[in-house]
Protein backbone atom coordinates (compact mmCIF):
# COMPACT_ATOMS: atom_id res chain seq x y z
CA UNK A 1 0.00 0.00 0.00
CA UNK A 2 1.46 3.55 -0.73
CA UNK A 3 -0.11 6.87 -0.07
CA UNK A 4 -0.91 7.05 -3.67
CA UNK A 5 -3.59 4.27 -3.54
CA UNK A 6 -4.68 6.38 -0.22
CA UNK A 7 -4.63 9.45 -1.96
CA UNK A 8 -6.75 8.17 -5.12
CA UNK A 9 -9.14 6.54 -2.50
CA UNK A 10 -9.45 9.87 -0.59
CA UNK A 11 -10.46 11.50 -3.81
CA UNK A 12 -13.24 9.14 -4.55
CA UNK A 13 -14.68 10.09 -1.23
CA UNK A 14 -14.09 13.73 -2.15
CA UNK A 15 -15.94 13.74 -4.93
CA UNK A 16 -19.03 11.71 -3.64
CA UNK A 17 -19.09 13.35 -0.59
CA UNK A 18 -19.29 16.66 -2.57
CA UNK A 19 -21.55 15.45 -5.27
CA UNK A 20 -24.40 14.09 -2.31
CA UNK A 21 -23.65 16.90 -0.11
CA UNK A 22 -22.69 14.41 2.81
CA UNK A 23 -20.36 14.70 5.92
CA UNK A 24 -17.38 12.02 7.06
CA UNK A 25 -15.51 11.72 10.02
CA UNK A 26 -13.43 8.43 11.06
CA UNK A 27 -12.37 7.00 14.22
CA UNK A 28 -8.66 5.21 14.24
CA UNK A 29 -6.42 3.10 16.02
CA UNK A 30 -4.49 0.55 14.58
CA UNK A 31 -3.79 2.71 11.19
CA UNK A 32 -2.80 5.86 13.67
CA UNK A 33 -4.45 8.67 11.16
CA UNK A 34 -3.13 7.01 8.08
CA UNK A 35 -6.56 7.47 6.27
CA UNK A 36 -7.44 10.63 8.07
CA UNK A 37 -4.35 12.30 6.53
CA UNK A 38 -5.27 11.07 2.98
CA UNK A 39 -8.93 12.53 3.33
CA UNK A 40 -7.00 15.92 4.55
CA UNK A 41 -5.10 15.99 1.58
CA UNK A 42 -8.02 15.58 -0.88
CA UNK A 43 -9.60 18.30 -2.70
CA UNK A 44 -12.61 20.14 -0.88
CA UNK A 45 -12.12 18.49 2.58
CA UNK A 46 -12.91 21.39 4.63
CA UNK A 47 -16.21 21.30 2.78
CA UNK A 48 -16.87 17.71 3.90
CA UNK A 49 -14.43 15.86 6.17
CA UNK A 50 -15.56 16.89 9.59
CA UNK A 51 -11.98 15.18 11.17
CA UNK A 52 -10.93 12.48 13.18
CA UNK A 53 -10.11 10.88 16.10
CA UNK A 54 -7.07 8.93 16.63
CA UNK A 55 -7.51 6.37 19.66
CA UNK A 56 -4.38 4.41 19.67
CA UNK A 57 -4.45 3.79 23.62
CA UNK A 58 -7.50 1.22 24.82
CA UNK A 59 -8.13 3.70 27.57
CA UNK A 60 -9.10 6.53 24.86
CA UNK A 61 -11.46 3.86 23.02
CA UNK A 62 -13.11 3.52 26.26
CA UNK A 63 -13.30 7.00 27.83
CA UNK A 64 -13.71 9.28 24.57
CA UNK A 65 -15.27 6.60 22.11
CA UNK A 66 -17.26 4.87 24.87
CA UNK A 67 -15.94 1.30 23.78
CA UNK A 68 -17.53 -1.18 26.10
CA UNK A 69 -15.47 -3.41 28.56
CA UNK A 70 -13.80 -5.76 27.05
CA UNK A 71 -11.72 -6.81 23.73
CA UNK A 72 -10.73 -3.59 22.18
CA UNK A 73 -9.90 -5.62 18.60
CA UNK A 74 -13.55 -6.36 18.36
CA UNK A 75 -16.61 -5.79 16.45
CA UNK A 76 -18.31 -4.05 19.31
CA UNK A 77 -15.34 -1.99 20.29
CA UNK A 78 -15.49 -0.76 16.10
CA UNK A 79 -19.14 -0.23 15.95
CA UNK A 80 -18.91 1.77 19.01
CA UNK A 81 -15.66 3.77 17.92
CA UNK A 82 -18.04 4.77 14.56
CA UNK A 83 -21.33 5.68 16.64
CA UNK A 84 -19.66 7.75 18.75
CA UNK A 85 -16.76 9.71 16.59
CA UNK A 86 -19.89 10.23 14.56
CA UNK A 87 -21.79 11.72 17.21
CA UNK A 88 -18.62 13.53 18.81
CA UNK A 89 -17.91 15.31 15.11
CA UNK A 90 -21.37 15.66 13.66
CA UNK A 91 -20.79 13.44 10.84
CA UNK A 92 -23.23 11.94 8.73
CA UNK A 93 -21.29 8.47 8.03
CA UNK A 94 -18.33 7.60 9.82
CA UNK A 95 -16.18 4.53 9.76
CA UNK A 96 -14.39 2.90 12.55
CA UNK A 97 -10.90 0.87 12.63
CA UNK A 98 -9.49 -1.23 15.04
CA UNK A 99 -7.38 -4.32 14.78
CA UNK A 100 -4.02 -6.28 15.73
CA UNK A 101 -0.97 -5.26 13.42
CA UNK A 102 1.31 -6.91 15.16
CA UNK A 103 4.29 -8.73 15.35
CA UNK A 104 2.78 -10.19 18.79
CA UNK A 105 -1.42 -10.79 19.01
CA UNK A 106 -3.50 -8.47 20.88
CA UNK A 107 -6.68 -9.22 22.91
CA UNK A 108 -5.41 -13.10 21.85
CA UNK A 109 -6.08 -11.69 17.84
CA UNK A 110 -3.26 -12.94 15.45
CA UNK A 111 -1.53 -9.79 13.96
CA UNK A 112 -3.82 -8.71 10.55
CA UNK A 113 -6.80 -9.26 12.50
CA UNK A 114 -9.00 -6.02 11.87
CA UNK A 115 -12.47 -4.79 12.35
CA UNK A 116 -14.24 -1.76 10.67
CA UNK A 117 -17.62 -0.43 11.47
CA UNK A 118 -19.60 2.08 9.22
CA UNK A 119 -22.22 4.12 11.29
CA UNK A 120 -24.80 7.01 9.56
CA UNK A 121 -26.05 7.48 6.44
CA UNK A 122 -26.02 6.37 4.37
CA UNK A 123 -26.49 2.49 4.81
CA UNK A 124 -27.39 2.25 8.43
CA UNK A 125 -24.35 0.69 10.91
CA UNK A 126 -22.24 -2.28 9.63
CA UNK A 127 -19.23 -4.25 11.21
CA UNK A 128 -16.35 -5.60 9.12
CA UNK A 129 -14.04 -8.17 9.66
CA UNK A 130 -10.42 -8.59 7.68
CA UNK A 131 -7.68 -11.02 8.20
CA UNK A 132 -4.99 -9.27 6.52
CA UNK A 133 -1.52 -10.02 5.93
CA UNK A 134 2.14 -8.71 5.81
CA UNK A 135 4.78 -7.11 8.20
CA UNK A 136 3.05 -4.18 10.61
CA UNK A 137 3.29 -1.47 8.19
CA UNK A 138 1.98 -3.33 5.73
CA UNK A 139 -1.23 -4.59 7.84
CA UNK A 140 -1.85 -1.01 8.96
CA UNK A 141 -1.58 0.60 5.38
CA UNK A 142 -4.02 -2.36 4.05
CA UNK A 143 -6.52 -1.12 6.49
CA UNK A 144 -6.22 2.39 5.75
CA UNK A 145 -7.01 1.85 2.47
CA UNK A 146 -10.30 -0.14 3.63
CA UNK A 147 -11.46 2.30 5.51
CA UNK A 148 -11.31 4.73 2.51
CA UNK A 149 -12.68 1.95 0.96
CA UNK A 150 -15.63 1.61 2.47
CA UNK A 151 -16.43 5.01 2.58
CA UNK A 152 -16.52 5.13 -1.05
CA UNK A 153 -18.46 2.33 -1.27
CA UNK A 154 -21.68 3.87 1.48
CA UNK A 155 -20.99 7.06 -0.57
CA UNK A 156 -21.42 5.32 -3.66
CA UNK A 157 -24.86 3.40 -2.72
CA UNK A 158 -26.39 6.26 -2.37
CA UNK A 159 -27.97 8.32 -5.16
CA UNK A 160 -27.25 12.33 -5.48
CA UNK A 161 -29.68 15.36 -5.33
CA UNK A 162 -31.70 15.36 -8.87
CA UNK A 163 -29.86 18.19 -10.97
CA UNK A 164 -26.37 17.57 -9.05
CA UNK A 165 -23.89 17.15 -11.09
CA UNK A 166 -20.33 15.33 -10.31
CA UNK A 167 -17.74 18.23 -11.59
CA UNK A 168 -14.68 18.15 -9.90
CA UNK A 169 -15.12 19.90 -6.69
Amino acid sequence: MNDETLDDLAESVARRAHLLGRTVAVAESLTGGMASAALARAEGAAEWFRGSVVAYSSEVKYDLLDVPDGPVVSGPAAAAMARRVRELLGADLAVAVTGSGGPDPQDGKPPGTVYLAAAGEPGGEEVFRLDLEGEPGEICGSAAAEVLRVLVARLTAQQPPVGATGGSG
